[in-house]
């Protein structure tokens, strides 16, 4: 009989991917997520019946149970940048993922991936970090045999990352940015789902993966990349972490003055506590070369996703080329 995967989050940017790949190996797939309607679009990933959307709520373990069982595997890509309503970092991060490893354990599923993040560390002044520190804890608490991955920033077509950039340029001479000098080691979302393929196929050793892509760039560097990528030319404005904090203060307490009908999604304390530290791979932690995949690098695939904020968009490659013929 064929196998079966159940992907939390499966709708999600990292989530799809591992759904498409998984489906592509021939697995049957279950994608737990809270709008099932929504995520329809994920039946397409494999033939008739074979990728099934269907409701879960993490916070619940009667929803969590009903989703995995059955399954030989699962998948955790539940993720979220910022608390809003009962999604907060805790329900999420800690207390979800502990109700999908408990219960896996105890429904005898055979294999558990669990996608976390590089810079793991219960005494974080970052919440984002040290909930997701407890949240991987309470995984190997329950299944040391789990697949864990720690991925530094993501990049692919629907990223929150370079696309933010590049939504950035249209704004303005002026392009501000925070931490330039902070070093990151952007990953392919790609090749984070392979890894947690091989993870729930069983092909990867249980265990803890760091996972970067093959450049450690400087938040500078990433931004030039995308200035280039745009065709755009902006003056980088580095702000100090001080100015910034003040900025981020009060954006987080419109969002608390407004009980939350107001979201910070522009910057809050927490992410500028993020952008203060380093994020890339201890040169001594398993990785992608354990996992014998080759990552790609940022810069060999942003001019296929971020062509769309170049000036002319499609066409700008088309109006310098006509320009510079005029001009011969």
């Amino acid at each position: 009989m064929t196998k079966m995967v159940t992907i939390f989050g499966g709708s999600g940017f990292v989530g799809r991917h591992v759904a498409r790949l998984m489906a592509k190996d021939g697995w049957r797939v279950r994608i737990a997520v809270r709008r099932p309607d929504e995520a329809l679009f994920t039946r397409t990933y494999g033939v008739v019946g074979q990728v099934a959307p269907v409701m879960c709520n993490i916070r619940d373990a009667a929803s969590v149970r009903a989703a995995m069982t059955g399954a030989d595997a699962v998948v955790n890509c539940v993720n979220i940048l910022s608390p809003k309503g009962k999604s907060t970092f805790k329900s999420v991060f800690e207390e979800g993922a502990e109700h999908i490893a408990r219960l896996s354990a105890e429904l005898g599923v055979a294999r558990m991936v669990h996608i976390s993040g590089l810079g793991i560390d219960t005494k974080s002044s970052s919440k984002y970090i040290a909930s997701k520190s407890r949240g991987e804890a309470a995984v190997l608490a329950h299944r040391p045999d789990a697949v864990v991955l720690r991925p530094s920033v993501i990049f692919g077509p629907d990223d929150n990352f370079y696309n933010r950039f590049a939504g950035m340029t249209r704004m303005g001479p002026i392009l501000p940015i925070i931490g330039g000098r902070t070093r990151m080691q952007p990953v392919y979302v790609e090749d984070v789902a392979m890894a947690a393929v091989k993870g729930a196929n069983g092909t990867a050793e249980p265990g803890i993966y760091e996972l970067g892509g093959p450049e450690i760039l400087t938040m500078r560097q990433i931004v030039d990349q995308v200035l280039a990528s745009t065709h755009r030319r902006k003056a980088v404005v580095n702000l100090p972490f001080g100015i910034a904090g003040l900025g981020a203060s009060a954006l987080d307490l419109v969002q608390t003055v407004t009980g939350g009908l107001f979201t910070n999604s522009a910057l809050s304390r927490d992410q500028l506590a993020l952008l203060r530290r380093d994020n890339v791979v201890d040169p001594a932690a398993r990785g992608f070369k354990e996992l014998g995949i080759q990552p790609i690098a940022a810069s060999a695939v942003l001019d296929d996703y971020l062509w769309r904020f170049r000036p002319s968009g499609q066409y700008d490659a088309i109006k310098r080329s006509a320009k510079n013929l005029r001009g011969h």
